[in-house]
């Protein structure tokens, strides 16, 4: 099989499952507000292959899906507004590198060398 076809056939797999649900949930409905959970969704895929001596051939391909929620929207009469999923620790955890990072970098040697 070409990688090309590969691709085709992992393309299609992946695609099949790209629809609004991925991405907005259904939606909730209590006291007069409507909630719709929102999620960001990637998609990523490869292939590759190749021949070798004596009309050898060989090749693979996968893919995978990651979906995280993202936030909510909130449909009232008053209006509709959007309600992030703000994941803290990451930021945290970011920031704490980072100032290690810049601690070893401005590191000056030892004199005792």
């Amino acid at each position: 099989m070409q990688p090309s076809e590969i691709l085709e056939k992992i393309g299609q797999s992946l695609g099949a499952t790209a629809s609004v649900k991925s991405v907005f949930g259904e939606p909730i409905r209590h006291e007069g507000r409507t909630v719709v959970p929102v999620a960001t969704v990637r998609y990523g895929f490869g292939a590759g292959g190749g021949h070798a001596k004596h009309d050898r051939e060989g090749g693979g391909g996968g893919g995978g899906v990651m979906a995280c929620p993202a936030g909510a929207l909130e449909i009232t009469d008053a209006g509709t507004r959007f309600i992030p999923f703000t994941d803290w620790r990451w930021l945290a955890l970011a920031f704490a590198v980072g100032a290690f990072a810049g601690s070893l970098a401005t590191r000056r040697p030892s004199k005792d060398r």
